[in-house]
């Protein structure tokens, strides 16, 4: 197997783990960044305050895209496995 073809997969890799995992870091930062906000606001310090929104942003965000980036994930490893013999050969 050619070095070339072996970083070009490991890019992809990278640009699909990206891809797929952007939705729901995006709707985890801003939900955290608004409860900061809030806290910062209103001077309070709970610990839960800052966990359950994420938590459950995070959920609403898998429930939403969870069909798309199991889709992609599985639609890359089919290429993938599909393409092992032309790098045996």
């Amino acid at each position: 197997m050619d070095p070339q073809v072996v970083l070009t997969m490991a890019q992809n890799a990278l640009y699909l783990l990206l891809t797929v995992s952007a939705p729901v870091l995006g709707t985890v930062l801003i939900v955290g960044l608004l409860v900061s906000l809030f806290q910062a606001i209103t001077q309070i310090n709970e610990a839960t305050l800052s966990f359950v929104p994420k938590l459950i942003a995070a959920i609403v965000v898998f429930a939403v895209a969870g069909p798309w980036m199991l889709t992609t994930l599985v639609d890359y490893i089919r290429r993938t496995l599909e393409a092992i013999p032309t790098f045996a050969a």
